[in-house]
């Protein structure tokens, strides 16, 4: 028997790898099997340049055995082995990869994959057990070894008695502690959900004994345990199959099967890819808003796998923020991983399976708004709002990607309609896209603001959503039309433009310098309103603030009180200016109460609150009597 020990810096890497770098313990077992794996591919690959080698898949698979009572845990395969030298070189040295040694030596290209090309999984062991022992004997070899190691201090190898070519890694779990329940790593139902959930798309068998109870023979009401040996993993996964073999059914399968949601997916996208780089995906357009899905709680982010074996749960920089709601996976062999698989190098070929991903999220709503108009519009209602927020977001960055996805009510059409819809409806002498802010469809439809736009027969888009506004001014202009708010202070429209009303501006100037001294704080200004009809008082916003904006930042946590430029304008054909021009004559005290009650009636109609509702309706009684 040799004692060896580890180089001075395996030493360390391994002290380090075991406390810090993978973030959970279980994963220990997805990269012992991921080896076992890549143990079989190399007996496959030989086989394939070796004509004295024959390759029978059926032969070859992975188990997985637990014993309670010698605690330990023991994974097999039926692999290429290792020799003594390469036991040395790939177990003694950290970091050392036999796989990708493997790889180069026999010059493999990309059509043919290895998992563990990094070196490092096989002491992700150690998370779990006290001792790892390895029993190996290798194709080339007629020699078993045995190498054992309890962590840092190092490893004997010795020879060995083992009939079949392959490798078995031995555990010896660790006592529990206050901090893990290292038992559950001998418990068969918790080492199967491991193995589903990491390595079920593994290319061969992972078996594991499992104990049925089954009706005695010759009785009705008997039962005895039985052992059987299950085959845990899938192994195909869904993404490798060819689209033409599956069904909209297993999608829908395999998206209830992945815990995805409890609902039906709207769409289901399934891309391969065989360019630059190689991935494939499944994703999946949710058809409701998950509970928690606009709070700090919700984590965005695909599956990612690497040649079947899972790497992270949530991979974020898969997914732009405003496709968040996307659910699924991407696999793919050409991802550069690094110490372990499940530190991804933010690199080239992520960032590029992301773009695209993004461009075939955004091509398949596309479509689906134009060829499938109310399932797209189920899906605006559920996650519209993350749209425009995403043209909102990231000062505009993505408005050019996002814009033709948007949908607003229509005044008109009474329904939800695009930004290029409204465009190719507009009139000629039309110049600007018009919207309108509030709480709903219905309490808009009534504002006063909307009086002159309609009249005109122009179309207005409702905002009810807090961010629309904010996004429109993110947008700006849609080809080349500019949206414009009813409540601005120039409407664009041409009676805006004829000042006819010169003589009845220079006559209530004095009235409504008055009025504007009476609400001094409260408005920028008081002016006649060329854009009521039937109203007597409407509030409008002169500059970039606008009311609607306002409140939703005065509703904001970091409020900073960003106010808009009130103005306060009254109708010149209604019978208020009467009795406004009576008090201002006569009563300046009922001119004081008048244009309270104005303003506060301005206040209403936007949705703001009264200042002081007491004082308001004292003043209501002090008209009526």
């Amino acid at each position: 028997m040799e004692k060896m020990q580890f180089q001075a810096e395996s030493k360390r890497l391994l002290e380090m790898m075991v406390n810090s770098i993978y973030s959970q313990k279980e994963v220990f077992l997805r990269e012992l099997i991921s080896n076992a794996s890549d143990a079989i591919d190399k007996i496959y690959y030989k086989a394939l340049t070796d004509e004295n080698l024959t390759f029978n898949k059926d032969s070859y698979y992975i188990k997985v055995i637990p014993n309670k009572e010698g605690r330990t845990l023991t994974i097999r395969d039926t692999g290429i082995g290792m020799t003594k030298e390469e036991l040395e070189n790939n177990l003694g040295v950290i970091a050392k990869s036999g796989s990708l040694a493997f790889k180069s030596e026999n010059e493999i290209k990309d059509g043919f994959d290895i998992i563990g090309q990094f070196g490092v999984g096989f002491y992700a062991a150690f998370m779990v057990a006290d001792t790892v022992t390895v029993i190996t004997k290798s194709l080339n070899s007629d020699v078993a070894f045995k190498w054992t190691s309890e962590g840092a201090d190092g490893y004997t190898i010795e020879p060995w008695t083992k009939e079949d070519v392959g490798t078995e890694v031995i555990l010896n779990i660790k006592d529990n502690s206050e901090e893990e329940n290292y038992d559950d790593y001998l418990e068969t139902y918790r080492l199967q959900s491991i193995i589903k959930k990491y390595s079920d798309f593994i290319r061969y068998p992972i078996k594991m004994d499992t104990v049925k109870s089954t009706l005695k023979e010759g009785t009705e009401d008997e039962y005895e345990d039985e052992t059987i040996e299950e085959t845990i993993n899938s192994m195909v996964p869904i993404w490798k199959k060819n689209k033409s073999e599956l069904t909209e059914e297993d999608y829908e399968s395999f998206y209830h099967e992945k815990r995805y949601g409890f609902d039906q997916p709207l769409k289901s996208i399934h891309i391969n890819v065989d360019g630059t780089i190689r991935y494939n995906a499944i994703l999946y357009i949710p058809e409701t808003v998950p509970f928690d899905y606009y709070s700090k709680e919700f984590e965005k982010g695909l599956e990612l796998y690497s040649s079947g074996v899972l790497i992270m749960d949530k991979c974020s920089d898969l997914l732009p923020d405003h496709f968040g709601f996307v659910k699924g996976l991407v696999d793919s062999e050409d991802l550069s991983l690094n110490i372990s698989r499940e530190m991804l190098q933010q690199d080239r070929q992520l960032k590029l399976i992301a773009k695209n991903i993004s461009k075939k999220i955004k091509s398949e709503l596309q479509g689906l708004l134009k060829n499938d108009r109310e399932k797209y519009e189920k899906f605006y209602q559920s996650f519209g709002r993350q749209l425009k927020f995403g043209v909102y977001n990231d000062f505009g960055a993505n408005k050019e990607a996002l814009q033709d996805l948007l949908m607003f009510y229509s005044s008109k059409e009474k329904k939800l309609v695009t930004l290029d819809e409204y465009i190719a409806r507009m009139p000629e002498d039309q110049n600007y896209i018009y919207y309108a802010t509030g709480a709903t469809n219905e309490r808009i439809s009534r504002l006063p603001q909307t009086e002159l736009v309609a009249d005109k027969g122009y179309e207005i888009l409702y905002f009810t959503d807090d961010v629309d506004e904010f996004a429109i001014k993110m947008l700006m202009t849609y080809k080349e039309k500019e949206f414009k708010s009813v409540s601005s202070a120039d409407l664009g429209i041409e009676e805006d433009e004829q000042d006819d009303n010169e003589e009845n501006n220079q006559q209530y100037a004095d009235l409504f310098e008055s009025m504007k001294q009476l609400l001094e704080g409260k408005v920028k200004d008081v002016r006649l309103s060329k854009r009521l009809r039937t109203h007597p008082v409407c509030l409008t916003a002169d500059g970039e603030v606008t009311i609607e904006m306002e409140k939703v930042l005065s509703m904001m946590p970091d409020n900073q009180n960003v106010q808009a430029e009130k103005v306060l304008e009254i109708n010149p054909n209604h019978e208020v200016m009467n009795a406004l021009q009576q008090a201002f004559s006569l009563d300046q005290e009922k001119l004081a109460l008048y244009t309270n009650l104005l303003y506060h009636q301005a206040l209403l109609i936007e949705g703001l609150p009264i200042e002081d509702p007491v004082e308001f309706t004292n003043n209501i009684c002090k008209v009526m009597v």
